[in-house]
């Protein structure tokens, strides 16, 4: 019988412990495990190479995103390196030009120590993408939404463009998940995550997952685990698993409040633009729909001024001021001086990551408390901000 996504969640290989029938997965606290004789070894031997409840998240998450084969890291970034692994001395790759800034940290610093090229690219424009392309081009890094000004990339152009140059596909999935997309289903050859966001959802563990299509590509991946051994703890790999449960109930109702917050945010006249994929307004809204289930629960959006925006960010009273993003609470960041702070300024803003940029993470407050708590922040930013004439003419529409 074939299940619903919400379904699979809950009722999959991990249902149940098939030796006990506890119905929480087993942490199995164990570095090292007794081998049998000199000539004949067991599935497992070291905790780095194989633990049983770090492979039940491996499975579980490869199941929910359709691929051959999962890999769970101790961080995100420990995933998103490991990948980056792959390649070798003279390749050049291919990234989404607002990409992660500890995506941009490892691809502009420490790749390059190695040998390996890059050049950063808007994904959304498939002729500038061609144009980029190189001979020793072995790698398409893509983010979609990106991070922090959700554009959306079509995943299946980009794949097909790879594959007729030989090259890989890696899609960073962590704002949208597999409950609302598939990247190895549209094409993709490595999908990665940041578990610490949506996956696990509660703000309480850090960690990293990936899913490879190919078993070759999988077998590869597995090598550079056990080699770099950046694996994820069992009590860690417990949380997620734990996370998952909920992830479906979680992400629905965090993405209809961000539907509400960003369209009364895109008719505020203290907010000079607005970043959802949820929004018709929006220039990737159409791909969207048609690639993913829905815009996800993530925001941006930019008021008129730094000055506005200190302001705001010191009257809000709901979200978390913090980094990071895709938990059970709202959180408000920076990018700037946040999820960004490792790329330079001129870079940021060539970008379009200005200091009166603000992403918004929505989680399962109520959305109507947080509109309210943002008018009474907006006010209170114009009331102060009443005796400059210009910015009066702002907030009241006249330069929108």
């Amino acid at each position: 019988m074939s299940h619903s996504f919400q379904t699979k969640l809950l009722h999959n290989r991990h249902k149940f412990d098939k030796s006990n029938g506890a119905v929480s997965v087993p942490i199995q606290h164990a570095s090292t495990f007794h081998q049998p004789d000199i000539d004949s070894f067991g599935k497992y031997d070291y905790g780095r190479s194989a633990n049983p409840t770090r492979e039940a998240l491996e499975e579980t998450i490869a199941h929910l995103e359709e691929g051959t084969r999962g890999f769970a890291f101790s961080s995100g970034m420990a995933a998103i390196s490991t990948a980056f692994l792959l390649l070798s001395q003279g390749d050049h790759v291919l990234i989404s030009e607002d990409v992660y800034g500890g995506t941009y940290r490892m691809v502009s610093e420490v790749l390059t120590r190695y040998g390996v090229e890059h050049t950063f690219v808007d994904m959304t424009d498939l002729e500038k993408v061609k144009a980029a392309i190189k001979p020793n081009t072995k790698l398409f890094y893509v983010e979609t939404p990106s991070n922090p000004l959700l554009k959306v990339t079509d995943i299946t152009a980009i794949s097909t463009l790879a594959k007729s140059v030989g090259a890989w596909t890696f899609v960073d999935n962590t704002f949208l998940t597999p409950a609302l997309q598939k990247p190895l289903e549209l094409g993709a050859d490595l999908v990665l995550h940041s578990a610490t966001k949506f996956l696990s959802g509660h703000s309480d563990v850090v960690a990293g997952l990936a899913v490879a299509k190919d078993p070759v590509l999988a077998d590869r991946l597995a090598f550079l685990q056990n080699s770099f051994g950046a694996v994820l703890g069992v009590q860690d790999a417990w949380l997620v698993l734990r996370g998952l449960k909920t992830l479906h109930v979680r992400l629905e109702q965090s993405q209809k409040s961000a539907y509400k917050i960003a369209s009364y945010l895109e008719k505020h006249p203290a907010v000079k633009k607005v970043y959802f994929p949820g929004l018709t307004t929006h220039h990737g809204f159409t791909l969207q729909h048609r690639q993913a289930q829905g815009p996800g629960a993530v925001l941006s959006f930019e008021l008129h001024s730094e000055e506005d925006l200190r302001k705001f960010v010191g009257k809000v009273e709901i979200p978390v001021f913090a980094v990071s993003l895709g938990a059970v609470e709202s959180i408000l960041s920076f990018p700037a001086k946040m999820s960004h702070a490792a790329m330079p300024k001129a870079e940021r803003l060539k970008r379009g990551i200005s200091n009166s940029l603000l992403r918004l993470s929505v989680g399962l407050e109520s959305a109507e408390d947080l509109i309210e708590d943002f008018e009474q922040a907006f006010q209170q930013t114009i009331t102060e901000a009443s005796g400059n004439q210009e910015q009066r003419r702002v907030y009241h529409g006249n330069l929108r």
